[in-house]
């Protein structure tokens, strides 16, 4: 396991600006030199904090820890695909907007970092990453075989409860006067979904997963296998979105069937011919998982997205028991 590491600090926002000191002439004119000194620290005061995200999951984090007392923006336009992404001038002109940044910041929003850049806000725009804390899976990268980490850390309720409270924290330190309020948010929804992952912690009990091995189609969903105990025997895109070279394709198949693997998860609402061909070579049950990055922004995706997540595991693991 690795932890994430804090590359940059940033000065902190919401910092009451000095008024500068008055002409003498103004101080004689006691009413409109107090309400020129007062305007910019109650302008200040009555800012709403408008909180960046990158990520679908991260944007379900921040309104559920914020509630009504920030403005949460996504960096990019729903329906936009986060693992190719190329950024675009509109990106630019709502980072301008934002009074900080929540980043995924280990591989799956590098082009976040090029639109901060790219709009001149690379040296102080806040930049709050939700991994600091999380324990994390290393992998070898295709290329060099230099090391990475697996940045999926969200398709999981224990990394995303670490990272909750890890947003939560920062927005405190950010918004000292809301601190409370954000920390109060983030263990109720916290204990929501510790709750979620209980019922079906209880269901899985209840199940041999002695002999249970699956194959996924990426490796974006290693956080949440790994919380539950369960082995992952395949992955078959070298990387998300990149599929492998026919050589790989027969090495993963050939290790599919070595390890008897029952059960191919691949992405929901994504098809691919390539599942078609190793459930065929293979005889595997194709079962999907929900990525997290498609549709619309709302508070409820992670919880919505998750719950389904479960009950299709749950679902898999079940069908190979009963088989066996």
């Amino acid at each position: 396991m690795m932890r994430l590491r804090r590359f940059l600090r940033f000065p902190r926002l919401l910092r009451r600006p000095r008024c500068l000191r008055l002409p003498r002439l103004l101080q004689w004119l006691r009413l409109p030199a107090a309400l020129l000194a007062l305007a910019p620290a109650q302008a200040v005061e009555a800012q709403e904090l408008r909180v960046g995200i990158t990520l679908h999951p991260y944007y379900s984090f921040a309104a559920n820890i914020v509630g009504d007392r920030a403005r949460v923006i996504p960096l990019i336009e729903s329906g936009s695909n986060p693992h190719n992404y190329t950024p675009q001038a509109a990106d630019m002109r709502r980072v301008l907007e934002m009074d900080v940044l929540i980043v995924n910041g280990i591989g799956h929003d590098q082009w976040a970092f090029e639109i901060v850049a790219a709009a001149g806000r690379g040296d102080e725009l806040p930049l709050i990453y939700a991994n600091d804390g999380v324990s994390l899976i290393p992998i070898a990268a295709d290329e060099g075989q230099a090391k990475v980490v697996n940045p999926h850390t969200f398709v999981s309720t224990t990394a995303s409860i670490q990272q909750i409270y890890t947003i939560a924290r920062e927005l405190g330190e950010i918004d000292p006067p809301n601190a409370d309020y954000y920390r109060a948010n983030a263990r109720d929804y916290a204990a929501r979904i510790r709750r979620m992952k209980a019922r079906y912690s209880a269901e899985l009990a209840d199940i041999d997963v002695a002999s249970f091995s699956c194959a996924t189609m990426h490796g974006g969903y290693g956080y949440l296998m790994q919380e539950f105990g369960l082995q992952v025997a395949a992955v078959i895109e070298p990387r998300h979105g990149v599929e492998p070279t026919a050589r790989q394709l027969a090495d993963t198949i050939e290790r599919i069937n070595a390890a008897r693997v029952s059960v191919l998860f691949a992405e929901k609402y994504f098809t691919s011919a390539l599942s078609d061909t190793i459930r065929e070579a293979t005889g595997v049950r194709m079962y999907s998982f929900s990525h997290m990055s498609d549709g619309e922004y709302g508070p409820e995706l992670f919880e919505r997205e998750m719950e389904a997540n479960l009950q299709t595991l749950v679902e898999a693991v079940r069908s190979v028991a009963e088989s066996r």
